[in-house]
């Protein structure tokens, strides 16, 4: 016993790169959560304190409300925005994940006629595309120019996971569906009632990565929407981060307010921190199927 319990104890230097390990990785997350927190701490700064002590501040001496009050307030921009990103991120990420599981389906099997040309179509749009004045004309000759549906329906399938779930769906073995298909199930029976339920990692990761894209683009809303009503959020928060004034805001609302209103970049700080913390609250819950779905769909081709 006391032979086996020399054999399992750690040598010196194993101790010295366990320790150097912890400070190692205690250093990197301080890095990147240390930023996150300072950009909270400077959305609760007043106007005397952010003038008395500098633009970021990790401890505020005093927490102030008045940049939420004024971003929060009944009328602003910012719950018409939040309500047009809601929609875009579930419209969006249902219709996305509809579209390219039935086609990520469809090229999964060896014996669809024509399977290496559609592949191969898919594939070219990975290294090219239309080009911005192009895809504009087509949009809008489609009619949807400052449409919300022009969020949701101008990339419809993300080539590179489509590519990614098809090679989940080519692992799933063909003896389950055979074994369907000999009861009488139809192919959509087979895909969405025995196919999908087995693919909850790979759906749960893509499904992740579209809502992602969903709550943070931007670009697209501002080429194709002009009216400020149908804005997202993301526009909003470009728009006041980049004038570096409050002139996008409830004029009304900041003329109620007792005192100076907060300065431009606590209204920033409180715009970044509204605008993160839904996806970081989802993030967890979707995070044990996130390597999972990637490492399983991206074994074969």
């Amino acid at each position: 016993m006391r032979k086996h319990n020399k054999l399992i104890k750690r040598t010196k230097g194993e101790m010295i790169f366990e320790i150097c390990n912890y400070v190692f990785l205690a250093s990197l997350t301080l890095v990147f959560v240390l930023p996150f927190l300072t950009v909270l701490s400077t959305s609760f700064v007043s106007s005397e304190e952010a003038a008395r002590r500098g633009s970021f501040i990790l401890l505020p001496n005093k927490i102030d409300f008045s940049a939420y009050k004024i971003l929060l307030a009944k009328g602003s921009l910012i719950w018409n925005g939040y309500k047009i990103t809601l929609f875009r991120v579930v419209v969006g990420t249902t219709l996305n994940l509809t579209a390219t599981s039935m086609l990520a389906y469809g090229l999964s099997k060896k014996k669809l006629p024509g399977r290496n040309a559609i592949i191969g179509l898919i594939f070219i749009t990975m290294i090219f595309t239309g080009g911005l004045v192009p895809t504009y004309l087509l949009i809008n000759s489609l009619g949807l120019v400052n449409s919300i549906w022009v969020l949701v329906l101008h990339m419809l399938i993300n080539p590179w996971w489509l590519i990614i779930m098809k090679n989940f769906f080519a692992q799933i073995p063909d003896s389950i569906e055979e074994s369907a298909s000999m009861d009488g199930a139809s192919a959509f029976t087979i895909l969405f009632r025995i196919i999908l339920p087995l693919s909850t990692p790979i759906l749960a990761t893509i499904g992740l990565f579209y809502a992602v894209w969903h709550w943070n683009s931007w670009f697209d809303a501002a080429i194709y929407i002009t009216e400020n009503t149908k804005w997202p959020v993301q526009i909003i928060m470009r728009n006041i981060v980049l004038s570096m004034s409050n002139s996008d805001l409830n004029q009304e609302v900041m003329s109620d307010l007792l005192g100076a209103p907060p300065p431009p970049v606590t209204i920033r700080s409180a715009l970044i921190v509204i605008t993160t913390i839904p996806i970081l609250m989802v993030y967890p819950f979707l995070q044990k199927h996130f390597v999972k779905g990637i490492i399983i769909g991206s074994v074969k081709g």
